[in-house]
């Protein structure tokens, strides 16, 4: 188990172990379901949504075990709530109020965010458009309290709204040049290579 965690997150550990779910788990059995409850919570903070990936990951830890589906999923609702102190469901209805609450405010607030994801482009034209956005929206979804999801939908619907074009259209046509050269180079390299190889 991770020995890299502080004092908080040790205390919880215990806390997980003694549980009425984790007491009764094997320790390779328990070391997975906290690091799929790990995994869920960072698709609840992504997507706003866990029943999908609570659904697969508990019948992915059920294999080869003798307890079903349903026991599974309540095992890892259980690991997840002494983990992070909270359920599943108390933390997705903490993201979407915090949305909301941020959907009552103008919505030139996302604005930055999205210039910054072109920036991001614009300073480093090997960025991929998709990965640019992702990380400015996972940055604005920590400092709001909302889902990525949610920040990116902002950032977009920001910048739309001021610039009259997609922000991913944005972003794309930033790297086209860059791209087009890439290509150039790959197409000349094949050449040099064709007129290496010797003719028989």
């Amino acid at each position: 188990m991770n020995t890299n965690l502080n004092e908080d997150g040790q205390h919880r550990l215990a806390e997980a172990r003694q549980s009425y779910s984790g007491s009764r788990l094997t320790d390779s059995q328990f070391d997975e379901a906290w690091n799929i409850a790990g995994i869920i919570n960072r698709e609840i903070h992504r997507s706003g949504s866990f029943i999908k990936k609570l659904s697969n990951y508990a019948e992915a830890f059920t294999d080869d075990r003798k307890f079903d589906v349903t026991r599974a999923e309540n095992i890892l609702r259980d690991i997840f709530k002494s983990r992070y102190g909270e359920s599943m469901n108390q933390l997705r209805e903490e993201l979407m109020a915090a949305e909301e609450n941020l959907r009552s405010l103008p919505l030139e607030h996302a604005l930055p965010h999205a210039r910054t994801a072109v920036q991001l482009i614009q300073e480093s034209p090997s960025i991929p458009a998709y990965q640019a956005i992702d990380r400015v929206s996972v940055g604005m979804a920590r400092q709001n309290g909302i889902t990525e999801y949610a920040a990116q939908k902002m950032m977009s619907e920001a910048f739309e709204a001021a610039e009259g074009r997609s922000l991913r259209e944005a972003c794309k046509e930033l790297r086209q040049p860059d791209r087009q050269a890439a290509r150039a180079e790959r197409k000349a390299e094949r050449v040099q290579i064709q007129r290496s190889v010797p003719s028989r």
